[in-house]
């Protein structure tokens, strides 16, 4: 953002600088991001322990779904596949997204997380359309399968990823994380298939209707995609600078406004870094006799106990100061 060589920029003792625009800072400002988004050993943990249970069940299901003839075991332990490379590439971001900033990557590396949760994401909608297609293929010879086999794994495996879930949920932040959040999704997409193939086990053991197989195989695909949705929405909205959905702009325009002092608010921007770290830049154009000082950290102090944004960064202006319009 190109600033008037006239603006005056707040600084954080309070004493204005005639020198270049820049932005406005306070000691609210003054954080580490460490502090504001720190990944606490407990996620890491959770991460890893989630990735061994899920590797080895990959494993077991793949092998009983060869056993057993079942496709619902087979698309299960290829979706184990990709969650557990999911989940790996979950943990190197998280390892990555701890490294500090640097002077080509000023705001660190947190935007990687991101990143893999959009693959995340991305990798849940291929493996969801390689089931349906495989699915699709069954439904009009659909082979005998030994239900019996198939249901004792399948049990094994939804233990398995209930006990991963339960590990994340109370080990991490799976709510507020949207790395983490996906990993939970590719688990949670694991124990539907498994309570799927549980199902079809069941109903090709009462009846022997082994097309029950394919169909259940697409539920759970379908399922799937709706989590999986979720997910690359959000994390394509984050890389777009796209407002926080916790925040509206307009809402926080106006308690600007609400400010004494403060006549008009603009260039205000707020976009999220990575998950619980949000940022916002603005212009404040205050009264000539207005005290900048006292609007600024007034400005600040609103903005963090209102909206829970830290990093904020505000401009000061008054009428002897214009600023070109800017694109965006």
């Amino acid at each position: 953002m190109n600033h008037s060589k006239n603006s005056v920029t707040t600084t954080q003792n309070g004493a204005p600088d005639g020198k270049d625009a820049g932005h406005s800072h306070s000691n609210s400002h003054s954080h580490s991001h460490s502090h504001s988004h720190s990944h606490a050993p407990n996620n890491k943990k959770g991460l890893l322990i989630a990735l061994i249970i899920t590797g080895g069940i990959m494993f077991l299901e793949f092998f009983g779904g060869l056993v057993t003839g079942s496709l619902a075991l087979l698309s299960d332990s290829g979706h184990m596949l990709s969650d557990t490379a999911s989940l790996a590439l979950s943990l190197v971001a998280m390892i990555i997204a701890a490294k500090p900033p640097s002077s080509k990557n000023s705001y660190g590396f947190f935007r990687f997380e991101i990143m893999a949760a959009l693959f995340n994401g991305v990798t849940l909608f291929v493996i969801a359309g390689f089931i349906m297609w495989e699915a699709y293929q069954r439904f009009f010879s659909p082979p005998a399968v030994a239900s019996g086999t198939m249901m004792v794994i399948a049990a094994v495996g939804l233990l398995a990823n209930l006990i991963s879930a339960w590990s994340l949920m109370r080990k991490s932040e799976a709510k507020d994380n949207i790395n983490i959040r996906s990993a939970y999704l590719h688990i949670m997409g694991d124990a539907l298939g498994s309570v799927g193939a549980l199902i079809a086990g069941l109903i090709m053991n009462l009846f022997s209707w082994y097309v029950a197989d394919p169909i259940i195989s697409v539920l759970v695909a379908l399922l799937i995609l709706r989590s999986a949705w979720g997910v690359i929405r959000q994390a394509f909205h984050i890389l777009m600078e796209g407002t926080p959905l916790t925040v509206n702009i307009r809402d926080v325009q106006e308690t600007l406004l609400g400010i004494e002092g403060v006549t008009d608010v603009h260039d205000l921007h707020i976009w999220t870094i990575s998950s619980g770290l949000d940022a916002l830049s603005g212009h404040l154009l205050i009264g000539d006799h207005t005290d900048h000082q006292q609007v600024l950290q007034q400005a600040l102090k609103v903005v963090e106990d209102k909206f829970g944004i830290h990093h904020t960064t505000l401009q000061i202006e008054n009428s002897s100061l214009k600023h070109r319009e800017l694109p965006v």
